[in-house]
C-alpha cells in the first residue's frame, strides 16, 4: 500500500472545522444522503445522514467538481455531518450513502498498532521485546528489531514482503520478512514500511493464540456499545454495507473485494474498510480510552521519532504540535493501491474532533480535498469551493485534436473528453512541459526529487539491490525475458513522484510502467502496465486551455492552440517559443517558458471521443 499521510496531513487540519461555514448555493441531486440527526453519540449506533447546511453546500460544490466520498465529523460524540456524495458504482448508478464501506488502506496501521497496546496491557508483550523473541521462526537481521520501533518506522526494514493481491500465506510471509535487509541500525533512522506491519500482525497472531483478524475484530474495532466498526475489504469477517467501486487513474476499476488470498501481503499494513463514519467513531473511542487504557491512548498519541518541521511518527499515526496550524493534532491517511480509494482521518485532541474523509474517484480524492479546505478552516473563513471552467468558449475539441510534436522529438496526444481534452506525453521534453515542478516544490516535489527517484529507479531496474533483482525476476514473469529497460520522464501527479519506463521484450514487445521510490530505493508506488502521462484539460477562454483541477493540487500549465500549433505554458509567466526548421520548435520547459509544438498528424474523422 502507498504512504500519502504524511503529504495530506502536512498541507492541512481541521482545527475549527465547523468554526466556518459557506453559504453557497446548492442544487439537489440524487448522489447524495444529507438530512438532520438526533443522534448524540455517532459511537453508540449508526447516526442517519446529517451535515450543517452550510457545510453542505460547499461539500456539494466540490460534488461536481469531482468528489465522490463520504465525510464524517464528530465533535466531542455528537456527529456534526455524516454526508456522502457522488457515484458508488457508475454502471449501476448507485449513489454513495452514509452506509457505504471503502478500504482504509495503511490507516490499517493505526488499528494494528491499537491492537498491540491492548495486548501490552494484558501482558502478552512488551513493547521492547525483539521480534524474533515473540516469533521464534523470524530469521536474519530483522529478528532483532523491537515492537517499538516497528510501530514507529525506525527498525530499517529494507523492501517489500509481497504484492497486494497475490496470495501470500503466513508462512511464506514470515519466510519472506525474514529475508529482508535492515538497511541502517534498528531505532538510528526511519523507514516507512509495510512489512514491519505486517510482521506486527503476525506477532498479534501469534501471542494472541487466534488469528490476527478474530483478535482484531472482537478486540479493536468492536465500538462501546457492541457495534463492530468495520471489516475487511478482502477475505473474512466482512464490513457490513453495499461497497464503493473504486476507479483508477487509467480508468479501470479497482480491486472490488473479492480477492479470496491468504491475505498476508496486507494484513497488518492495508486490509482494513470501514464507512466514513465508523472511522471518525472509531478515531473518538481510540483517543478517549474507550478502545484501550488511558495510559496507552496517550502512548499512541504522543510523538515518537522525530520527522522535522513539527511533525513527529507515532504508533499509526503522525503528529503534528501547535507551530503547524495552531493547535496540535493527529492524521493518518492510506490510498494510492490497487483498490482505487483514498481515505484521511484526523484527531484534534484539544476540541475532541475527529475527521474522516473517504473517496473513490482519483479527479477529487479525500487528500486533495483536505488540502484545499483546512486552510480556510483554521482561520475561519468560508470553506473554499473550486473554480468552475471559463464561460468563453475554447475552440472546438475537435480542431484541437492530433498528434503534435516538438523540435527535440518528443509528442503530444490530444483528444477529446467531455467538454473538454486529454493530452498525453511521450518523450522527457514533452512530459517536462506538461508536468513541470511546482515552484518552491510545492506539492510535494522539487526538482530534486525528481531526480532522485528517477535516480532509484535505474538502480532498482538495473538489479543492484535484493529488491530490484526480485522487481526484474517479476516482470520477466510477467512480460516475457526482457532485452532492454529504458527510463524515460520523471513528474509528480496523484501524489506521488513517478518515474515511467519503456520495458522491451526479447521478442520486441514493448511495455511502458512507472515507479515511486522511497528513500531506500524500496517500492512505494507502481503500476505496469500503464499509458503514458496524460492531463485533462478545460476551457479557460477563446484559445486556451488549463489543467482540470479543482483542488489545485496539479501542473500550474496553459495550453493554447492556435494555427496547427500546440503551446504549453509553464509557471510564472510566458516566454515566446520559436518555430524551428520544418515547423516544429520550442522555447524551453522551465519555469516561465513556452514549449511549443506543431501538429503533425490529425486523427480521422470518425476518431473515438472520450465521454
Amino acid at each position: 500500500m502507498t504512504n500519502k499521510y504524511l503529504m495530506a496531513a502536512a498541507a492541512v487540519t481541521a482545527a475549527g472545522m465547523l468554526a466556518a461555514c459557506t453559504g453557497a448555493g446548492s442544487e439537489p441531486r440524487a448522489a447524495h444522503t444529507s438530512a438532520r440527526a438526533t443522534a448524540s453519540d455517532a459511537g453508540a449506533g449508526r447516526a442517519r445522514p446529517m451535515c450543517d447546511p452550510r457545510l453542505d453546500a460547499a461539500f456539494e460544490r466540490w460534488e461536481r467538481a469531482g468528489f465522490s466520498g463520504s465525510i464524517a465529523v464528530t465533535t466531542r460524540g455528537r456527529s456534526d455531518c455524516v454526508a456522502a456524495y457522488g457515484s458508488a458504482n457508475d454502471a449501476t448508478e448507485t449513489p454513495n450513502t452514509a452506509d457505504t464501506v471503502f478500504s482504509i488502506g495503511s490507516i490499517t496501521k493505526a488499528v494494528t498498532a491499537a491492537t498491540v497496546f491492548r495486548l501490552a496491557e494484558d501482558g502478552r508483550l512488551r513493547l521492547d521485546d525483539r521480534a524474533g523473541e515473540l516469533l521464534p521462526g523470524l530469521k536474519g537481521p530483522v529478528a532483532r528489531v523491537t515492537v517499538r520501533q516497528l510501530l514507529l518506522h525506525t527498525g530499517g526494514l529494507k523492501g517489500s514482503h509481497g504484492e497486494d493481491h497475490e496470495p501470500l500465506g503466513r508462512t511464506a510471509a514470515l519466510r519472506a520478512i525474514s529475508r529482508l535487509e535492515v538497511a541502517f541500525r534498528p531505532g538510528s533512522g526511519y523507514a516507512y514500511s509495510n512489512a514491519g506491519y505486517t510482521l506486527l500482525a503476525l506477532i498479534i497472531e501469534k501471542v494472541s493464540g487466534t488469528t490476527y483478524r478474530a483478535y482484531t475484530a472482537a478486540k479493536t474495532l468492536r465500538l462501546p456499545g457492541g457495534r463492530v466498526a468495520g471489516g475487511f475489504w478482502d477475505g473474512e469477517p466482512v464490513p457490513s454495507g453495499p461497497r464503493a467501486t473504486g476507479y483508477l487513474e487509467s480508468g479501470r476499476t479497482g480491486e472490488r473485494g473479492g480477492f479470496a488470498g491468504p491475505h498476508w501481503a496486507l494484513d497488518g499494513n492495508g486490509s482494513v474498510a470501514m464507512t466514513a463514519g465508523d472511522l471518525a467513531a472509531w478515531t473518538r473511542a481510540l483517543f478517549t480510552a474507550r478502545l484501550v487504557s488511558a495510559e496507552s491512548a496517550k502512548a499512541i498519541g504522543t510523538p515518537g521519532h522525530d520527522l522535522g518541521e513539527g511533525r513527529a511518527e507515532t504508533p499509526g499515526w503522525v503528529a503534528f504540535d501547535a507551530s503547524v496550524y495552531g493547535k496540535p493534532f493527529l492524521a493518518s491517511s492510506g490510498g494510492g493501491g490497487q483498490v482505487g480509494h483514498d481515505a484521511v482521518v484526523l484527531w484534534i485532541p484539544q476540541d475532541q474532533r475527529a475527521v474522516a474523509i473517504i473517496s473513490n474517484k482519483p479527479r477529487t480524492t479525500a487528500e486533495d480535498l483536505l488540502k484545499k479546505v483546512g486552510p480556510a478552516l483554521i482561520a475561519g473563513k468560508p470553506l473554499p469551493v473550486p473554480r468552475a471552467p471559463a464561460t468563453a468558449p475554447g475552440p472546438r475539441a475537435a480542431a484541437a485534436v492530433g498528434k503534435y510534436t516538438l523540435r527535440s522529438g518528443g509528442t503530444f496526444d490530444v483528444r477529446a473528453a467531455g467538454g473538454g481534452l486529454k493530452v498525453s506525453a511521450t518523450g522527457a521534453d514533452a512530459v517536462g512541459a506538461l508536468f513541470p515542478p511546482k515552484r518552491g516544490g510545492a506539492a510535494g516535489a522539487t526538482a530534486a526529487d525528481l531526480r532522485a527517484n528517477e535516480r532509484r529507479v535505474r538502480d532498482l531496474l538495473d538489479g543492484r539491490s535484493r529488491e530490484g533483482r526480485k522487481e526484474r525476476a517479476a516482470l520477466e514473469e510477467d512480460f516475457g525475458p526482457l532485452r532492454g529497460i529504458d527510463v524515460g520522464a520523471t513528474l509528480f501527479h496523484g501524489g506521488d513522484i513517478r518515474t515511467y519506463v519503456t520495458l522491451t521484450a526479447r521478442n520486441g514487445a514493448r511495455t511502458t510502467g512507472w515507479y515511486s521510490l522511497d528513500a531506500l530505493g524500496g517500492v512505494s508506488a507502481a503500476e505496469v502496465p500503464t499509458g503514458p502521462p496524460t492531463l485533462a484539460l478545460v476551457p479557460a477562454g477563446r484559445d486556451r486551455y488549463r489543467p482540470d483541477d479543482p483542488a489545485g493540487t496539479g501542473p500550474e500549465v496553459t495550453v493554447t492552440f492556435r494555427a496547427g500549433h500546440m503551446s504549453v505554458t509553464g509557471p510564472g509567466g510566458t516566454g515566446p517559443g520559436e518555430t524551428g526548421p520544418g515547423g516544429t520548435g520550442e522555447g524551453g520547459t522551465g519555469a516561465g517558458t513556452t514549449a511549443v509544438a506543431v501538429r503533425a498528424e490529425r486523427p480521422s474523422r470518425s476518431a473515438p471521443t472520450d465521454g
